[in-house]
């Protein structure tokens, strides 16, 4: 991925896969295909498979302590020791005041702590080689996995496809009448949005990338493609509006930060990418008509705005029901709620990431939202410092869909959500160790 116009390769000094690359691309893919195997296989696969990439996760932090590769995030490690005191006091206080219990404490922990540890510790450790292959496997499950969701659309609510192994057509969640929510490999809509906004940079990274042969350039235009198609399909408003607005960003920043002989070149790419863009629009159209009607019913119960504050601030409950202590940390994950009662058909405290972390946490949860506003503002800045150094809308189009994912994902409280955001965060880290990486590397380059 090269993320500059002009640049002039550097071979990488480590060609091999190390260790910890190979469980962080472990760790994707199990997310990735572990609710394929829920939903066509046997649903009695969640906890083996949430275990194993658990026990990878921790093995990439366990490999990041041992061999000293922290001291190249020293502050951000710092930083999220004294966080981890913090919670873990917090978690044993509300468990003496017998506001939790020690499952539940445990299952917060997780949530709370462990893939943030896990993206910091990958992006610590990972070379270029790992940052490549990371991102080449990313890709290659979205172009894979757009005939699935294209089948997904076009198939009855009722076809084995869109059906769950225990489940039946009642089940299903649908756009309109007899037209479905597509999911991809993941067992629920939330899964596949979240995973659409977690590719959206990566797509444009390939697509600003310094190509060198026409197999390279059709690689980007599928992938472009089949990006587009898929957010089409989804029926997923929040996958609709980001898709758009990424494209857009990306057209826009690529035309704007192009110097030189590049804006050829970045006109060129602009002009392709919006014939190709209409074209896909045009083949279709009953999809976008579909959403349409989505968008059009949804206006009628919900209003759009006040929706979006929601996400974004938090449920009202969280502030009617909110105690300084809060209710225990982890209580609001659907893993506690099935710990408990079997079941995660509804939400234990709140349907928004805001109000249940508050309503979780009590105090602690206005440092969390604190210490991610922190997060936020270093990333986003140090990208557009990034972006305007290499002449590349990558860097920021990256840190904006990390900042989304840290403020609306339902990273404490969804189990796939959860693992992507370890995902993003490191994909965000990595792009400040290794900001010149190339996508497609010259032949004779050693990565």
């Amino acid at each position: 991925m090269s993320t500059v116009a002009s640049y002039s390769h550097v071979p990488a000094r480590q060609a091999a896969l190390s260790r910890a690359g190979k469980a962080f691309i472990a760790v994707f893919l199990i997310i990735v295909l572990e609710g394929a195997v829920r939903k066509w296989v046997s649903s009695a696969a969640t906890l083996p498979l949430l275990l194993a990439r658990d026990l990878l996760a921790i093995y990439v932090i366990a490999y990041a302590l041992r061999n000293g590769s922290l001291q190249r995030q020293k502050g951000i490690a710092q930083a999220l020791v004294a966080w981890s005191c913090l919670v873990i006091a917090w978690g044993l206080l509300q468990l003496v005041a017998g506001e939790s219990s020690p499952t539940v404490l445990l299952i917060g922990l997780r949530f709370w702590l462990l893939y943030i540890w896990f993206g910091v510790a990958a992006a610590a450790t990972m070379n270029e080689a790992d940052y490549r292959a990371a991102m080449r496997v990313a890709v290659w499950t979205l172009l894979l996995m757009a005939p699935l969701v294209v089948m997904q659309h076009f198939a009855p609510p009722g076809a084995r496809i869109n059906s769950q192994i225990d489940g039946d057509e009642g089940d299903v969640f649908l756009v309109i009448a007899d037209v479905v929510r597509t999911t991809g490999t993941f067992s629920f809509t939330a899964g596949f949005t979240t995973y659409l906004a977690l590719m959206s940079p990566l797509v444009f990274a390939v697509a600003g990338a310094r190509k060198r042969t026409s197999r390279q350039r059709l690689f980007g235009a599928a992938l472009f493609a089949a990006f587009v198609v898929t957010s089409m399909v989804s029926g997923s408003r929040a996958a609709v509006i980001l898709a758009g607005l990424m494209v857009l960003a990306f057209f826009v920043g690529r035309l704007g930060l192009a110097r030189g002989r590049a804006r050829t070149g970045a006109l060129v790419g602009v002009i392709g990418g919006l014939v190709l863009l209409g074209l896909l629009l045009y083949a279709f159209s009953g999809a976008i008509a579909i959403t349409g009607q989505r968008f059009q019913e949804a206006s009628e119960v919900e209003d759009f705005w006040e929706r979006l504050l929601t996400v974004f601030i938090g449920q009202s409950v969280a502030f009617d029901q909110f105690t300084w202590l809060g209710y225990g940390i982890g209580l609001g994950s659907n893993l506690a709620t099935y710990t408990r009662t079997g079941s995660t058909g509804a939400f234990a405290l709140a349907e928004v990431e805001a109000s249940r972390i508050l309503l979780e946490g009590g105090l602690i949860g206005y440092v969390f939202t604190a210490f991610k506003v922190a997060v936020i503002a270093i990333g986003v800045r140090k990208s557009l410092k990034l972006s305007s150094r290499l002449h590349s809308a990558y860097p920021i189009l990256l840190w904006l869909v990390v900042s989304l994912a840290i403020l609306t994902w339902s990273a404490i409280g969804q189990l796939t959500a959860h693992g992507l955001l370890g995902i993003m965060l490191a994909f965000g880290l990595l792009l400040f160790r290794h900001p010149t990486v190339e996508f497609f590397p010259p032949r004779n380059s050693s990565a």
